[in-house]
């Protein structure tokens, strides 16, 4: 199995792809979309549309785990997010991929067993699921694989439930 996390944004845009085999979880690789602060927002949209459209091409992923919406206080950074979220659904569904949505209390619970972990210590605990040694940069990236693993916790777990149900 093969899921892609993404971390929404439009200036940046965090994925990470991770492979399943068995209980072991592989990195494939991770990293952005970048757009310019110059482009105008329908630009910043489009390429972030062009870069998932590439992503889902190259990598095939299985399925796409994505950060839920919620409010903060900065009202403008919740209608960016809001926008690249929709580019990211949107897509996704064009390209037939099953998405999974999870708030960050979610997994941060599921990558580090405590809903309230910080940032770096849910990088550590990505770094040590996928065995990376390097420290994940940029913080968007760690955030898009930590979503890609509990993706895949997520998707065992569904499994798991529909074979006790039988």
């Amino acid at each position: 199995m093969r899921a892609l996390g993404i971390d929404p944004g439009t200036a940046i845009c965090g994925f990470g792809v991770v492979d399943a085999q068995g209980s072991r979880l592989h990195p494939v690789t991770y990293g952005t979309i970048r757009t310019s602060p110059e482009d105008t927002d329908a630009q910043r949209l489009v390429m972030l549309f062009k870069g998932l459209k590439e992503l889902y091409a190259t990598y095939q992923p299985d399925v796409v785990g994505v950060e839920q919406l919620f409010f903060n206080r900065n009202v403008t950074t919740a209608i960016t997010v809001g926008q690249a979220r929709g580019i990211i659904l949107l897509t996704a569904e064009q390209a037939g991929i099953p998405i999974l949505e999870f708030t960050p209390l979610q997994v941060k619970q599921g990558v580090t067993g405590y809903g309230r972990a910080t940032k770096e210590q849910v990088t550590d605990m990505t770094m040590r699921i996928l065995g990376i040694r390097e420290k994940i940069k940029p913080d968007d990236a760690a955030d898009g694989l930590a979503m890609a693993i509990y993706a895949v916790y997520s998707q065992h777990s569904q499994r798991l439930k529909r074979k006790v149900q039988l």
